[in-house]
């Protein structure tokens, strides 16, 4: 499932980019522990960090192109 981050603003991708972070924390810190549901999760949230990423890079350069 790709999540659409094109339509969000840049604090919005920012605030978005922390929310994944730390759920994505707390995921790997079920996994030590032992008990996760769906180990896929990981790799999802992981890729949807990069393509925030991948968005904030684009809109910080057209913020300075302007």
């Amino acid at each position: 499932m790709k999540n659409s981050f094109k339509e969000l603003k840049l604090e919005e991708l920012l605030a978005k980019r922390e929310e994944l972070r730390k759920k994505y924390f707390d995921l790997r810190f079920q996994m030590v522990v032992g008990h996760v549901e769906n180990p896929l999760e990981r790799r999802n949230i992981r890729r949807q960090i990069a393509r925030i990423e991948t968005r904030i890079t684009q809109r910080s350069a057209e913020a300075v192109s302007r």
